[in-house]
């Protein structure tokens, strides 16, 4: 029997998909639960697999091996043909330890834990993806300081005298023989994006989805992280580094872009919040526990913060007696970003049939 292509993939609950995909053995209790995610949007998730699979000429089937750390990698670096990466480093001392390797892919599109120049000259291929699940995210975000702006959780469906009125609004048609009739509703607090400034923590792939967007809109982009970006990609990105007091002081808007971690618990508290611009607004489509969740509810109530935005709450599923439900200038959605489930398949499709192709050329060149 031919030895199986041995592909390493760095472990992320995502990143399972490629032994659900690839591996002819793998745990059927994890095909069952992957059906189950992708079901709402993939009903007939078994097709889908085979789809896939009779794309692939050389990594179908594979033995997949997963690590979660630099020495788990580099204990299984010497027979392995591909590499799937998120923040797991590729360099010199992993590349010779690994002479029968091929192919890099970066579950991404930042390279910044990988050598390119390393890999290169070992003649080893880099692979990126643009993720689709981030580029959704990055709307989400838009979309939530959209609807703040225009104050549209309030408005929505509020057409009528009564229906405004119920809402605490003042309605009166304007003198249409010598005015415009626009916002008859008489609602203030409407702003707009452009010119506004959008403070990004943490400018990753998500952030820098979400920066090239808000671009678009005319908005000034400013941004902090424990290491400033070069200057060219500062520039590439239309945005600006400050220290985190600089950010909090000059931001009209707030985005935390953050992964939970030790470092990264509670970052937002109660003393930094009280730094920020009055009336800014806080926009979450990462994860609630960067952020405390008493001085976010302060700073509402004292109005510090104009408006906030959720999308992964501190507790999921969220609870009835939610003390966040009862702001008006409130949006909680229940973690929505990353979808369609289609970005997830569209993105495992492309990264699955470009590697196969990089490694059927490789392996015939080289055969």
């Amino acid at each position: 029997m031919p030895k199986l292509p041995k592909i390493i993939v760095e472990m992320d609950v995502f990143t399972r998909l490629f032994d659900v995909i690839l591996n002819k053995n793998c745990n059927q209790d994890l095909v069952a639960a992957f059906a189950d995610f992708f079901a709402h949007d993939v009903p007939d998730f078994e097709s889908w697999l085979n789809q896939v699979r009779q794309q692939c000429v050389r990594i179908n089937p594979a033995s997949i091996v997963f690590v979660d750390s630099a020495d788990e990698l580099r204990r299984e670096l010497p027979d392995a043909v591909a590499v799937v990466v998120e923040s797991l480093q590729i360099g010199e001392a992993e590349l010779n330890l690994a002479p029968e390797l091929l192919a890099v892919q970066k579950f991404g599109f930042v390279t910044r834990n990988i050598d390119l120049d390393a890999c290169a000259r070992r003649n080893v291929d880099v692979l990126t993806l643009r993720r689709r699940a981030n580029m959704a995210c990055a709307e989400q975000a838009m979309m939530m300081m959209l609807a703040l702006a225009k104050r549209l959780p309030e408005l929505n469906g509020r057409t009528t005298m009564k229906r405004l009125q119920d809402a605490g609004f003042k309605p009166a048609p304007f003198d249409r023989r010598y005015a415009p009739n626009s916002n008859w509703a008489r609602v203030s607090g409407i702003s707009m994006l452009y010119g506004a400034t959008l403070g990004i923590i943490g400018l990753g792939e998500i952030g820098r989805e979400l920066a090239l967007r808000a671009h678009a809109f005319g908005m000034k982009i400013i941004y902090t992280q424990r290491t400033q970006l070069d200057r060219a990609t500062e520039e590439a990105l239309h945005v600006e580094y400050r220290n985190m007091d600089s950010l909090l002081r000059e931001s009209d808007w707030l985005v935390p872009q953050l992964p939970t971690s030790p470092s990264t618990e509670g970052l937002l508290d109660a003393e930094k919040l009280s730094k920020i611009k009055k009336g800014a607004r806080l926009v979450n489509v990462s994860r609630a526990q960067v952020m405390d969740k008493n001085a976010v509810l302060a700073a509402l109530e004292s109005g510090a913060l104009g408006g906030f935005a959720l999308d992964t709450l501190w507790s999921e599923p969220g609870s009835e007696d939610d003390q966040l439900l009862s702001f008006s200038n409130v949006i909680l959605t229940p973690h929505m970003a990353g979808s369609p489930r289609f970005n997830a398949t569209a993105d495992f499709e492309e990264m699955i049939v470009k590697l196969d192709q990089v490694l059927s050329l490789r392996t015939a060149k080289y055969s």
